[in-house]
């Protein structure tokens, strides 16, 4: 059933040149973001901002999530280039920190994880001085894929748990709880000089116990930083909106998660996984 969305959930018209630079931009250099590909609410803002998350290995996804806007079905051929525009765009929009994203690429060998490490290793031999966030795909637990990331070296390797554990059948029916939080941890075995961060929706028809339980259980496999954003159905072919979790529960989650452990949290109605992703890095980098 439709819900009519709550007043804090109202997003405003945004635009200026900026974003009609980095529009440009990204249309003449051929590349995706998953501002666009999933339709987050932030886009205006944070394209007026110049900036955006680039969606590296195409714009279809192998799998299907419920939740997700992404297109799905037959997967693209990779762009061998990629590497070098996204080093482009983030010299272009003078980009301090960068969020690189992707589909999930179960049909190849190594998930994409190959040229994951390519695009991080070009960014920082072209853009002195960026940090890097990937926010990667689970590799279906693959750890010699894993290790290709970890190797470049990011600053802050993110993968999303998405949504409580009893809804992982269908909201990520292809997808694996304990598989992610394994992939939290490895992160860590391998290199504890990198942030780990993951992702949570609530309003999918969760309870706030085992929102809670999340928490924990990402503390208990060593992340560090954690987003707390509400669910909103792209369409009504995707799963339904359950609840519109109010802004006061938002805090009480944010403080939650704070109590728990969390180096950093952003809790929030309009909060995605790479919402102003560089004041989490640079409140890290503070202390």
């Amino acid at each position: 059933m439709y819900q009519r969305k709550p007043e804090w959930l109202k997003i405003k018209t945004i635009g200026g040149k900026n974003r009609t630079q980095v529009e440009k931009l990204l249309e003449n250099l051929s590349l995706n973001t998953v501002c666009k590909e999933a339709a987050c609410p932030n886009i205006m803002e944070c394209f007026s901002r110049k900036t955006a998350t680039f969606m590296i290995l195409g714009n279809h996804c192998t799998r299907n999530c419920t939740f997700c806007n992404v297109e799905k079905g037959t997967a693209m051929e990779i762009d061998r280039k990629e590497p070098e525009k996204i080093a482009e765009a983030a010299g272009t929009l003078g980009l301090k920190h960068v969020v690189i994203t992707s589909v999930t690429r179960d049909d190849l060998p190594d998930g994409g994880a190959g040229h994951f490490a390519s695009v991080i290793e070009k960014v920082r031999s072209s853009c002195k001085g960026i940090t890097i966030e990937v926010l990667i795909p689970d590799f279906k637990g693959d750890e010699a894929a894993l290790d290709k990331v970890v190797s470049a070296a990011p600053d802050i390797i993110n993968h999303n748990i998405e949504t409580v554990h009893r809804l992982y059948p269908e909201v990520r029916p292809q997808a694996d709880y304990s598989r992610s939080l394994r992939l939290l941890r490895n992160v860590k075995e391998r290199d504890s000089r990198i942030y780990t961060k993951s992702g949570i929706m609530v309003g999918l028809g969760e309870k706030p116990e085992e929102v809670t339980g999340v928490f924990r259980d990402l503390r208990e496999y060593g992340c560090d930083i954690l987003t707390i954003g509400q669910y909103i159905a792209p369409s009504l072919k995707h799963h339904p909106v359950v609840e519109f979790v109010t802004p006061e529960m938002f805090e009480k989650y944010k403080a939650s998660a704070y109590r728990l452990g969390f180096s950093h949290v952003t809790s929030g109605p309009l909060v995605r996984s790479s919402y102003h992703a560089d004041n989490a890095l640079d409140s890290l980098i503070e202390r």
